[in-house]
């Protein structure tokens, strides 16, 4: 079965996939150090609303619940981020946020 790195990517650049699959997934996410749901948090959702990267968040987002975050934790943190990284970035990353759960609530 394709990763996910591998269905979005392709074989466009199979270099990237790599690192994705092998260093960011593969080394990166499974260190000791920090728990996969505080990395979750901290790299997933803070980093990408931060940045304003919302084409990954929804698929991050999923990843975080699987990591055991809850909505009311993501959206509380999305909520603290908008003082620090400004609000069209945290309403962006609201929009994107409501898509996901509504789905779940389908």
């Amino acid at each position: 079965m394709p990763s996910c790195a591998q269905k979005a990517i392709d074989d466009f650049s199979p270099k990237l996939v790599g690192l994705t699959d092998n260093v960011l997934f593969g080394d990166i996410l499974e260190r000791r150090a920090l728990s996969p749901r505080d990395r979750s948090l901290i790299a997933v959702v803070a980093s990408l609303v931060t940045g304003g990267d919302t084409e990954k968040l929804s698929f991050h987002i999923n990843y975080a619940k699987q990591n055991g975050l809850t909505e009311e934790e993501i959206i509380e943190t999305i909520t603290h981020l908008a003082f620090y990284a400004g609000w069209p970035k945290a309403t962006s990353a609201y929009t994107v946020t409501k898509k996901v759960f509504a789905k779940e609530r389908k």
